[in-house]
């Protein structure tokens, strides 16, 4: 099937790329495209395969996860990157969302709340667990408390109306859903867009929704860290 998610998987260890590979081959719309065993050779394997989704591990021999996270971003690979770990540590979350992951979830996800992950991040959403979403709240929090002088963030430079459509942009909204939300022309919202990368200096929609998440411009509250989940208690929040 031509319109099939194409998927790689980065893990370690053979005996869960065998489980990951045997479920997800019985899926219609997903397809894997190939393994790799450590971070260097998941980035050559994604430069290669060029997968929509990377399911990645994090901790690694070798280059790990968030080297990974960052070869693929420097090298230009458009593939969604969706973490499946078992490290919850914020000394490990945080720099792998940080990094550009799209997606986090644990390896005692549910099979099928997996593959439904897959299916967000490919779509354009950020997925990630309701700790992980405390994690970034609360950080995003301690970094607006910390004393000395006042530092300018990029979020700082948007405009009000800017920050309203980053906050749409978080919620996974397209442009056309943004400018009826708002009540303005769907070229504005293009507009607007074009603006909030150029100020955030980040590359496109959902690196823009992730420094939003991280950086305290759209509360946790507001993305439904208690509400929409895929089914393993994850929480799509773009």
């Amino acid at each position: 099937m031509a319109d099939r998610i194409r998927v790689l998987i980065v893990d370690d260890h053979q005996v869960v790329r065998q489980g990951l590979r045997s479920f997800l081959d019985v899926q219609e719309d997903i397809e894997v495209v190939g393994e790799a065993a450590d971070g260097a050779s998941g980035v050559a394997a994604a430069d290669e395969l060029r997968p929509d989704v990377v399911l990645l591990d994090l901790r690694m021999p070798g280059s790990d996860g968030v080297a990974a996270l960052r070869g693929l971003r420097e090298g230009g690979n458009a593939a969604r990157v969706l973490v499946v770990t078992s490290f919850t540590d914020p000394a490990t979350v945080l720099p792998a969302v940080r990094a550009g992951a799209a997606g986090y979830v644990y390896k005692d996800v549910d099979p099928r709340a997996l593959a439904a992950a897959i299916r967000s991040v490919h779509a354009g959403h950020v997925l990630l667990h309701p700790d992980v979403a405390s994690l970034l709240a609360a950080a995003a929090a301690e970094a607006g408390n910390v004393s000395g002088p006042a530092v300018q963030r990029p979020g700082d430079r948007l405009t009000t109306r800017e920050r309203e459509v980053v906050a749409e942009l978080a919620r996974g909204r397209s442009n056309r859903e943004i400018a009826r939300a708002l009540g303005v022309a769907e070229k504005t919202v293009k507009t607007h867009v074009s603006a909030i990368l150029a100020k955030l200096g980040v590359q496109d929609r959902t690196q823009a929704a992730l420094y939003a998440v991280r950086s305290g411009l759209v509360p946790a509250v507001d993305l439904g860290v208690d509400g929409p989940t895929t089914g393993a208690g994850n929480t799509t929040i773009s």
